[in-house]
Formats: structure tokens, sequence, C-alpha cells
């Protein structure tokens, strides 16, 4: 196999390192040379473990859609993602799942590495659907074991607070499934509860589910006490920049997600997200029955330069974005630049624009599959 080598500032564990990057479908060294060309910044590559749809398409739509939406985001730097369902009928979930299974079975090169699936509903509760729609049911492992053997299910969000559900998230954590809160009207003693009881996580913090009072900690209040990971969507519409703030200094490894939609990378105008049609508008997505943010048009490099807006330092951020999901997940091969371990890789220019994005070794087209409102950086 050919080894390849770039050139500038590559982010390691242990720090910035002015020098060259060698690998071919591994990273097999890192070489600091002060005097190598480049200002460059090589990132490892983005990790998005709640991903809808872009360019126009939707996971839903099964057959090859995943295929499709894979590729989008990997121009935008995302070397790793799950894709995610919506609640709907069990028909019409098994429907995605298989599409999913297919294409996770037959990766396209010049696509985002799709690892699995995050099922996020059916399982949650009807006070807190926001853009979800309203088939919901109660969980049970057998249900989950069925949809689990048509595609690798990594990440389940439901509402710990409906009756059966702490039992099925000690069952799904055995099974090493990490189960999170979302969509949930559940007290702040729930949400304990289901830590307890192993829940890993929190879908969209502070999005769909009760929120903080001094009174009333809510779900959310059970996340900032006592949660360890927590994904965000930083598009700055979900979450304005004090609450991102909050978060970040109270949740260790809180990390981002863009929950794209079909209107990713897409003009203004109509979409849809599962069975629900919604409306993208100055960048931000809508239902169009109703006022709820339906998912986001976000992309994990704007996700990127967002946190660094905020203040963090590219450092922070760029783990925010890759390793603490790479932790999240249990994944020891991805999420930083070292020897050994798979060459995922984003570089940017100085402005954090997208250069090269790299996926297991091969250098993908930017250009390729590029839509009407995705900048193309050769």
């Amino acid at each position: 196999m050919n080894h390849h080598t770039i050139s500038g500032r590559i982010l390691t564990p242990q720090g910035w390192v002015q020098g060259r990057l060698h690998h071919n479908d591994r990273i097999s060294h890192i070489e600091a040379d002060p005097t190598a060309a480049g200002d460059q910044l090589i990132l490892p590559g983005f990790i998005d473990l709640h991903v809808h749809g872009a360019g126009g398409t939707d996971i839903m739509e099964g057959g090859d859609a995943a295929s499709r939406v894979a590729r989008l985001h990997a121009r935008h730097g995302t070397t790793t993602l799950l894709g995610t369902t919506m609640t709907a009928p069990p028909a019409d979930i098994e429907h995605a799942l298989r599409g999913l299974g297919a294409v996770i079975a037959n990766q396209a090169p010049d696509s985002a590495q799709i690892l699995g699936v995050h099922l996020e509903g059916p399982f949650l509760n009807c006070q807190r659907l926001g853009a979800q729609p309203p088939p919901v049911s109660t969980g049970t492992l057998e249900q989950v074991q069925r949809w689990n053997a048509i595609a690798p299910i990594k990440v389940l969000t439901l509402a710990p607070e409906i009756p059966g559900h702490l039992t099925l998230i000690a069952q799904l954590s055995a099974m090493g499934i990490r189960v999170q809160a979302g969509h949930s009207a559940g007290s702040y003693e729930d949400g304990v509860a289901a830590i307890e009881a192993g829940l890993a996580g929190f879908t969209h913090l502070f999005n769909g589910m009760s929120g903080f009072s001094h009174r009333s900690p809510g779900m959310v209040g059970a996340a900032l006490a006592h949660g360890e990971f927590a994904e965000i969507i930083p598009d700055l519409q979900h979450v304005k920049p004090g609450a991102l703030r909050a978060a970040m200094r109270a949740i260790p490894r809180l990390y981002a997600v863009t929950d794209a939609t079909a209107a990713t990378s897409m003009p203004d105008g109509e979409y849809m997200l599962g069975s629900q049609r919604v409306m993208k508008c100055m960048g931000c997505v809508r239902l169009v029955l109703g006022d709820s943010l339906a998912g986001s048009a976000l992309t994990m490099d704007q996700a990127l330069r967002n946190l660094v807006d905020l203040g963090l330092s590219l450092e922070d951020a760029s783990a925010r974005v890759s390793r603490y999901p790479a932790e999240y997940l249990g994944l020891q091969d991805r999420g930083q630049l070292a020897a050994g371990l798979r060459t995922d890789l984003v570089v940017l220019d100085t402005q954090l624009q997208v250069r090269r994005v790299v996926i297991g070794g091969h250098a993908i087209n930017l250009a390729q599959g590029a839509t009407q409102d995705a900048p193309v950086y050769a």
C-alpha cells in the first residue's frame, strides 16, 4: 500500500506538532520538524453521532439514502457518523434500518464511515416530542434485539420515566448500546435513577427534555449534576451561548452533534424529516405545521468554528467534535492523531475552512456531491 505524507501543524494528544504525518490506511508515525512547510492545520476527523440527513436526503428513505448522506457530510470533515432514525411505525423503521444495514456492510470510499445506528424513538414521551411524529411506544428488549439484527444500534434515545424503561436501560447497556435520555418529561430524580441503571448520556441537551430551574432541576439538572457525557447542538439556535458555556463547565465530556436534516447544505425551502414536513429558512429548520425546531442544517466544520467563536481553544473544540464522541462509543482506533490509529483526518486552513479530508487513508474528492450552498475547497 502506498505511503503518503501531509505537512503542517498537527494536533496530537500531546499538543501541536509542526512536522509531517506519514500514513497509509493507518498513521505510521508523526515526525516533528519545525522547518516543515505549511501553516495548514491537521486535526482528527470529525465524529457525528446524530445525523438524520443532508443534501435533500433523509435516512428514513431507506435504500442508499444513508450513503448519499454520508458522502455529503464527509465534504465537511465528518469521517465517522451514526445514521439516526425518527419515530415511525415499526415497518418504516425497519425499512430505514435495512437501508442502513446494507450501506454499513458496503461502505463507499468517498463517504464518512457509518458505524451504526442512533435509534431516536419511538420509545419517547409524547409530552416532549418536539419534531418527532406521534406514534411513540414503550420499548422492549425483544423489539430492540430484532432491530439490532437488521443494523447495529450503537446509541438509543428513550424517555427514562416511561414505566419499564429503567429495566430496559440496564438490559441495553449490557448489550453494549449507549442509552441516552431524550424527548423526556422526566424529573431530576428520574434522570438520576436512569444514570444508576446505566444511562450513558443525554440527547441534544436542553432540547426535548424537562428544563432546569432551581426548584425543579428536571432532566437537564440531572445531566448537569451527574452527566459525564452528553451531546449538544452548537448551531447557536438550539442552545444559546450562555447555556452552552454552562454545560461545558458542568459536563466533563460534552460533545457536539449536528442533528442534521435533509435541509443541510441545501437552499431555503421545504424538506422531509422522517414523515414530518420541515422548512429551512435563513439557516434554521422548523416544522411546517408548528414552530418547533426540527433538527438543524449544521455541519461539523461549522460546529467547530462556532465553538472557537465562543472562545474555546481549537484543541478544546476539536476534542468536542472528535475525541469525546470516540471515547463515548469506546472507539480506540480514531478520534485522535497518533501512530497506529486510522488515518481519519481533516486539513483546515487558518480560517478553519476545510481543505482536505482523509478517511481510512483515502483522500476524498471534495467537489463530488457538493450542493448549492455547500462551499467547496479543493
